[in-house]
């Protein structure tokens, strides 16, 4: 802490931040220890982040983070896209297929960044804000094999003719950005993915990574 930051502050974003990294809640006796402060000052935090929306607190007393940041987060997809935007556009030319970044909203996979390539005759059309369920479609699948398998090392994800007749997609998960849920990939219209494509795809996936970082 330096004399120009607020100790309060910095407090409780580190509660946002516990919080945020736990499916299960923590009581205050847990953010307590993990922040070494004494648990008055906790529920002081957390009765401040309740009021904005930002933590709730269950029957059993547990906090969790509170609906109030999914508004926040709303205001986060444009920053993303356009850090984004420069592996897409490399991505689409490259393989000549429609590229896109792909998040979690809550229990779908909504796609905040497309980018068609300029050069060929003909391409999927795949719009930003389309969604689809995690479980459909090589965006989602890549990210429901990330949270599966964490520690994995980067793969990608195949499927043909789950969101559109005749196309076929490929996704990598974004992996080692805090706080982001997601993949690139491209879709086409094909009967199979090229081999080269998949690896093509894990490399965009890692050059957004760190873009976001």
């Amino acid at each position: 802490m330096t004399a120009e930051t607020s100790q309060t502050l910095d407090r409780g974003l580190r509660v946002l931040k516990l919080l945020a990294d736990t499916d299960h809640g923590l009581t205050v006796t847990e953010l307590s220890n993990k922040l070494g402060v004494n648990r008055t000052v906790v529920y002081r935090l957390l009765a401040t982040l309740e009021q904005h929306a930002l933590v709730r607190r269950d029957l059993g007393g547990r906090a969790r983070v509170g609906l109030g940041v999914l508004r926040l987060g709303r205001q986060v997809h444009p920053l993303v896209r356009e850090a984004a935007l420069p592996a897409l556009r490399s991505l689409a030319e490259d393989i000549g297929a429609t590229a896109h970044l792909t998040l979690v909203d809550g229990t779908e996979a909504l796609a905040v960044a497309v980018v068609e390539p300029t050069w060929t005759d003909y391409h999927v059309a795949y719009r930003a804000g389309f969604r689809h369920p995690l479980d459909r479609g090589a965006a989602g699948r890549a990210i429901l094999s990330a949270r599966q398998q964490p520690m994995r090392e980067p793969g990608y994800t195949l499927t043909h003719g789950e969101l559109e007749a005749g196309a076929s997609g490929a996704a990598a998960p974004l992996l080692g950005v805090t706080g982001v849920e997601g993949s690139v990939g491209v879709v086409m219209l094909a009967d199979a993915v090229p081999e080269r494509v998949g690896p093509r795809v894990v490399d965009a996936a890692r050059e957004v990574a760190e873009a976001l970082r």
